[in-house]
């Protein structure tokens, strides 16, 4: 981000300027996690999910959390930031929590620093994709299924390297599978797919992300049935239809994977229920 402004510990800095040293622990260790919100209108969609998830993972990094660390704290923070940035119609928005400096892998203080970041995002994320996406699997990482899978942790190494094979490979997106090479997510999105007119998703005890998007889907009542289930390759490549999920694009659906092409029928009408539900 090169222009604007960002959110550091409560106060709006140009954001340019250099915020922390050498000695930050999750430039050191990757110690923290973090959220991605839309922000549409002035309003955080999903806002309610997004800080659950994120007090969650706080809680599960044994952090020190402040009491004023709250839903409304935060909300009055990132649109005060999209407004001076002038991103308040339509703003991808970044949180990032890490624990404050001092120790090597034992941390002296457990108390949290964070920042914000909001930038402007492209009104088309609202549309289906016209085209389906091109997936495949990254062969190289092996995700691990514990306790902080699920988390949006700093420490994004495993993606990163999935996001570069995908542009290698001439690919939209690159799945992750766990330790037992069933599918976890995505780089960037939770996985679905659709077969014999119900809807499956791995648990999160498969090594994927607790994605908003998806948790939202699993608890609303939808003309589908949805049903959390390992899935293999194999799955994928019988499935009718694969779609991804997450908080930014809502669901963007599959056209290939591998040797197999699918439709979108599915995935078309939860994006339109989605659509109206949510803005």
């Amino acid at each position: 981000m090169q222009g604007g402004y960002l959110c550091y510990n409560g106060k709006l800095i140009p954001a340019a300027d250099p915020i922390f040293t050498a000695d930050n622990r999750s430039f050191r260790y990757g110690d923290g996690c973090f959220e991605t919100m839309k922000v549409y209108q002035g309003h955080i969609l999903l806002a309610d999910l997004h800080f659950e998830r994120l007090l969650t993972s706080l809680n599960l990094l044994h952090f020190d959390i402040p009491s004023h660390f709250t839903k409304n704290y935060f909300a009055r923070q990132i649109i005060d930031l999209c407004n001076k940035n002038d991103v308040a119609d339509m703003a991808r928005v970044r949180l990032a929590v890490f624990r404050n400096d001092g120790g090597l892998y034992h941390p002296v203080d457990n108390h949290p620093s964070y920042i914000i970041q909001a930038t402007e995002l492209d009104k088309c994320v609202l549309e289906l994709n016209e085209t389906g996406l091109v997936l495949d699997v990254f062969p190289d990482v092996r995700k691990s299924c514990d306790k902080l899978s699920s988390i949006k942790s700093n420490n994004c190494l495993p993606y990163v390297m999935a996001a570069m094979y995908g542009r290698q490979h001439s690919l939209n997106e690159v799945l992750l599978l766990n330790q037992y090479g069933r599918i976890a997510d995505s780089t960037i999105a939770n996985v679905f797919v659709v077969h014999r007119n119900t809807i499956y998703t791995p648990p999160l005890s498969e090594g994927g992300v607790c994605g908003v998007m998806r948790k939202h889907l699993l608890k609303t009542e939808l003309p589908f049935r949805i049903e959390e289930k390992p899935l293999t390759v194999e799955d994928l490549e019988n499935a009718d239809e694969i779609f991804l999920t997450n908080a930014i694009s809502g669901i963007r659906w599959v056209g290939v994977f591998r040797d197999s092409s699918y439709g979108n029928a599915t995935a078309a009408i939860l994006h339109e229920l989605l659509h109206e539900a949510i803005l």
